[in-house]
């Protein structure tokens, strides 16, 4: 099951990190921008940089999220860079998220969820457009928009992750409103979360059906956390938007496991900060960062 996988690199690792490809063409050092004039020409450089920066963490760090409007900002040289960038991680063993933040209702959520996570048939061959391990999606359609990514999650073995409490300032003029059950918007669509996951839990006590929970945001991760025993947590907010390590250790359990931290900026960016190449800069920058992380988690799988 693809949550076991992804919490088993975790556990080998030591290292809950998820680095966000978050990949402007601006972020890039000086002379891979060089001489670059078009959309096909900025998407190579963004493709040269990801392949790079993959090769120097993918031993440190267990899973990459690709976030998808970095590259349909390119047009379609962007979105070709973006696929090729799945791809790539994936052959260097990373558990791959597409965040996408996808989501409609019946045959169209149907075309989304076989976009990332199933297959796409042209006569008698099949093909993956945009493969990935997992896919974040929007809920707030209800079950109509998430049973066609359920279906394909138990079809394939692979996963998502569902808009829950978001990192964002704003997040609580919908998610925190009170709801006439006492609950908060948040709270009941972790409950629809857990409900949407309990045909797919893993070894690890964890479905494939996980939710999207904000760093920024500690006390509402902490009653989530409590309240979504068999929910894995994609754990966005740390570092540029303000989370830290002792904000989001409520996100995990006692054995040190139930979420993945993503970091996008501090990693791709982390040479402008530390100097040398923008590769082993990151690389510097993950290890700095599983430091900070287990020294408030803990260990892992314990």
């Amino acid at each position: 099951m693809i949550t076991d996988r992804l919490i088993d690199k975790i556990i080998e690792m030591q290292n809950p990190t998820c680095v966000g490809l978050d990949t402007l063409f601006d972020y890039l050092p000086d002379e891979m921008k060089q001489g670059v004039t078009t959309f096909e020409q900025a998407s190579e450089r963004i493709f040269e940089f990801n392949k790079k920066l993959v090769d120097t963490v993918r031993d440190v760090v267990p899973s990459v999220k690709v976030q998808i409007a970095y590259y349909e900002m390119y047009g379609v040289a962007g979105m070709k860079a973006y696929e090729e960038t799945l791809k790539y991680a994936a052959e260097k063993d990373l558990v791959v998220i597409a965040d996408a933040k996808r989501n409609d209702i019946g045959s169209t959520a149907s075309c989304y969820a076989k976009t990332f996570l199933g297959e796409t048939q042209v006569n008698d061959k099949a093909y993956k457009p945009f493969p990935a391990d997992y896919v974040t999606v929007n809920g707030y359609l209800g079950t109509d928009g998430i049973a066609p990514f359920v279906e394909q999650c138990e079809k394939n073995d692979k996963g998502i992750f569902v808009l829950v409490k978001t990192s964002n300032p704003s997040s609580g003029e919908l998610q925190n409103l009170v709801l006439e059950n006492g609950k908060t918007v948040y709270e009941y669509m972790g409950g629809l979360v857990e409900k949407w996951g309990e045909s797919t839990i893993g070894k690890y006590g964890y479905s494939a059906v996980g939710a999207v929970v904000g760093a920024t945001h500690p006390t509402e991760a902490a009653r989530l956390r409590e309240v979504l025993p068999h929910t894995f947590f994609l754990i966005p907010g740390y570092g540029a938007q303000g989370g830290n390590a002792q904000m989001l250790k409520s996100c995990f359990g006692a054995n040190g496991l139930g979420g993945v931290v993503n970091n996008s900026r501090g990693i791709l960016c982390a040479y402008k900060k530390l100097g040398g190449t923008y590769y082993e800069a990151a690389r510097s920058a993950c290890l700095a960062m599983q430091k900070d992380l287990s020294t408030v988690i803990g260990k892992m799988g314990k």
